[in-house]
Formats: C-alpha cells, sequence, structure tokens
C-alpha cells in the first residue's frame, strides 16, 4: 500500500508532463499575407483579398519558416486555397482565401453569327469582378479579333476564349501555294487543298502530278512543308 501514493504521483507527471506547443496561427498569417502580397503584383487592374479562418491548435511542433504557394488547380482570384507547409517539420496547413479583382474584360457588342469572324466593332471593355465571372474570359481585344465565332452568340454576354475558334483561312477545293523549305533552300509549288483548315492546322495539299503533300497552313494562306 505505501507503494500507491508513489505510483500515483509517476501517473500524474506522466499526463501533465512537457506538452508540444500548437503552431502560431499569427505567424502562419504573416506568411500567408506576404505570399498574396507577391500574388496580386501580377494580377489586372486593382486586386485586394482577405485570408480566411487559420486552424493551427492541432499542428504541433516548431518551424523554421513557412513555404507558402497556391494549391494545384487553384484559381488565381476568387475564393481559392493556398497550402501552408512547415519548414523543418511534418504538417501542411489550407488556408481559405478570397481574391478579388477589379478589372476590364470582354463583353460582346453586338449579337455573332456562327462561323462569323469578329471585329473590333464586335466586342467592348466593361469592367467588373472577375471572381463573378466564368474561366476564360478573355480581357485583350488582340485575343478575339479575327478569330471566329463557334456558336452565336448575343450582345453583353462576356467573351471567353472557348467561345471562338481559328478562321478557317484554306477552303476544301481552293487553290493554295505551297511553300518547301529545306536547309538553304525553298521551293514553290501550287495545289488544291483536299479539308478546311485553320491557321496552324495541318491539312493536305494535291500537287498537279497528283501527288498529295501535308502541311501547315500560314495566316496567308499560303501551306508551308518542311523538307
Amino acid at each position: 500500500m505505501r507503494a500507491l501514493p508513489s505510483l500515483l504521483a509517476a501517473l500524474v507527471l506522466c499526463v501533465s508532463g512537457p506538452s508540444v506547443l500548437a503552431a502560431d496561427s499569427s505567424a502562419i498569417r504573416r506568411a500567408v499575407d506576404e505570399f498574396l502580397l507577391v500574388q496580386i503584383k501580377g494580377l489586372p487592374g486593382t486586386a485586394s483579398y482577405s485570408i480566411g479562418n487559420i486552424d493551427a491548435e492541432r499542428l504541433a511542433g516548431a518551424c523554421e519558416g513557412f513555404d507558402v504557394s497556391m494549391g494545384n488547380g487553384a484559381r488565381p482570384w476568387g475564393r481559392t486555397q493556398v497550402v501552408v507547409r512547415c519548414r523543418g517539420g511534418t504538417w501542411s496547413l489550407w488556408v481559405p482565401v478570397q481574391i478579388r479583382v477589379v478589372a476590364e474584360y470582354l463583353v460582346i457588342a453586338r449579337p455573332i453569327n456562327a462561323g462569323q469572324n469578329l471585329t473590333d466593332a464586335d466586342i467592348r471593355p466593361q469592367l467588373g469582378e472577375l471572381s463573378d465571372l466564368p474561366n476564360g474570359v478573355l480581357m485583350n481585344k488582340d485575343q478575339a479579333i479575327g478569330r471566329a465565332a463557334i456558336a452565336s452568340l448575343a450582345a453583353g454576354r462576356p467573351l471567353r476564349a472557348d467561345m471562338l475558334r481559328q478562321p478557317t483561312v484554306v477552303q476544301a477545293g481552293q487553290s493554295v501555294k505551297i511553300v518547301g523549305k529545306g536547309s538553304g533552300f525553298q521551293v514553290t509549288n501550287e495545289g488544291r487543298a483536299l479539308t478546311n483548315a485553320v491557321v496552324g492546322q495541318v491539312t493536305q495539299v494535291r500537287l498537279n502530278s497528283g501527288q498529295i503533300l501535308s502541311g501547315v497552313v500560314r495566316a496567308d494562306g499560303t501551306v508551308e512543308i518542311r523538307f
């Protein structure tokens, strides 16, 4: 019975002994803040952000520092997350953030028919919050002018990259100029395109001799073949 008090004392010491300190949530927040300050410098328009709740109570152990990055597939703005990794430790933590970007984006100025090539008069800039818009919204007119609408587009809609395609510059049956290029030489010929093609697409051309060659369509409608 005399051993019982000693045994109880040992148990108390084991339970109430030194504990590992939880991670410092304020230090994590500072690291996320510094990361986001750099991130928003590369965004268009006027950008701001807010940092959500940081639950660091369950994370134990000291860190030599923090590595902060955007998660794979994370949007550059809107409600998203960053991942904080403990340098010299074993844990990582996802932190919710909201990045707001107010900038000019492109909208359709007037109804567009399917297959119609866009001109400057068909689009106009509009100021708004980018996080409220779908992915792929265009902000530069050079990304739209001269491209063709995949389907009919209503006026006022935000213009996305997936609504457009390169215009068809070569039609099947059309007579085209062929430019053959090799090391130190260039030859030209003429043939007839066998398929429709857009800029940068490979198409087949039948020469007057009947030979069929494949080449890449250029913006001026010529078909370039490399030897």
